[in-house]
């Protein structure tokens, strides 16, 4: 299935794995806007290792999600080598993805994720150690360095296909960079010139637009998505028009846009299992599709208080009432 990915359709979009986003009722909804692939919230092979019950909770899918890939983290190559043999023999993705991108500092901290750009034979024996555990494609998603010191796309990149990952996903941006500042895209170019696997390219795509130019910009094979997406997964459709030379949709009207929140609110309900606590956890993606409207503000100081779908589908209700 990995290898019909790039063969399927001209250029596949994915959606990025992000840690508290990228649950499944995130990704079955952004598969319903176009997304091809999708990879899931990434998980500390430590964690995994030691059977953490947290940690596992966050692998469950469902075949209607594939093709999909789990995403592991770690700087110990043979606790990651154990992880990815695990998630293969228990879950079968489609493909194990290996995060060497990941900024924020507790992850960084046990030098994990950005932190392993601090050492490229480090990021080769992980690769090569998870490569070694698994019949499954190995991909890495990377940032462009540690930091501008170390700053090394093409180089990074080139460890990590040597070592024998199936596919690159290049955010090109340094861990010290964090979001800020633009992302280079001229660095996803100069990866795809120098390794013969596919490379992905991710950073600053908000737009169909931008997906498009993107493309044409760096060559890249694919596109991953992520902050873009956030409270509009249908960024997916208007990339893929975008992609196709077809007119771009644009943004859903308030009713619509709700409506896909609420839908959105009620799987993750279904899924969370604590209705209660989901409600919570789904605070951020209301902060989400509520921003930029008219009377945002204090819509979301309602809406990040509500316990329940019904008082969330009460405040969303009365709000379109009072722009009529």
């Amino acid at each position: 299935m990995f290898d019909s990915i790039f063969q399927s359709v001209g250029v596949p979009l994915f959606l990025a794995p992000q840690a508290g986003v990228s649950e499944s009722p995130f990704r079955r909804l952004c598969r319903e806007y176009g997304a091809n692939v999708v990879v899931s919230e990434f998980v500390s092979s430590d964690g995994l290792c030691r059977g953490s019950e947290k940690t596992h909770g966050y692998l469950r899918f469902s075949d209607d999600e594939r093709p999909i890939g789990i995403q592991i983290f770690g700087s110990d190559p043979a606790v990651m080598a154990d992880a990815a043999s695990l998630v293969t023999e228990v879950y079968a993705p489609d493909f194990v993805d290996i995060n060497f991108g990941c900024p924020v500092k507790k992850v960084v901290r046990r030098n994990g994720g950005s932190g392993c750009l601090r050492d490229l034979d480090l990021v080769a024996n992980i690769t090569r150690a998870v490569v070694d555990a698994t019949p499954l494609p190995v991909t890495v998603k990377t940032r462009s360095g540690f930091d501008e010191n170390t700053r090394d796309p093409i180089g990074i990149g080139l460890r990590i296909r040597d070592s024998g990952a199936r596919m690159i996903t290049l955010h090109p941006r340094t861990r010290a960079d964090m979001y800020g500042g633009r992302a280079r895209w001229s660095e996803i170019r100069g990866l795809v010139e120098a390794v013969d696997i596919p490379v992905v390219g991710n950073g600053d795509i908000r737009t169909g637009t931008d997906a498009l130019r993107m493309v044409q910009t760096t060559g890249c094979q694919g596109i991953m998505m992520a902050r873009g997406a956030h409270g509009a997964p249908w960024l997916f459709a208007q990339a893929r028009a975008a992609l196709e030379g077809k007119l771009i949709p644009p943004d859903p009207e308030l009713p619509e846009r709700f409506r896909v929140c609420l839908s959105h609110a009620r799987s993750a309900m279904e899924f969370g299992g604590d209705p209660e606590r989901a409600v919570v956890e789904f605070r951020k993606h209301l902060g989400w599709y509520t921003k930029g409207i008219p009377g945002g503000k204090s819509l979301r100081e309602r809406l990040f208080r509500v316990k329940t779908l019904e008082e969330m589908k009460t405040i969303l209700d009365g709000h379109l009432e009072g722009l009529t």
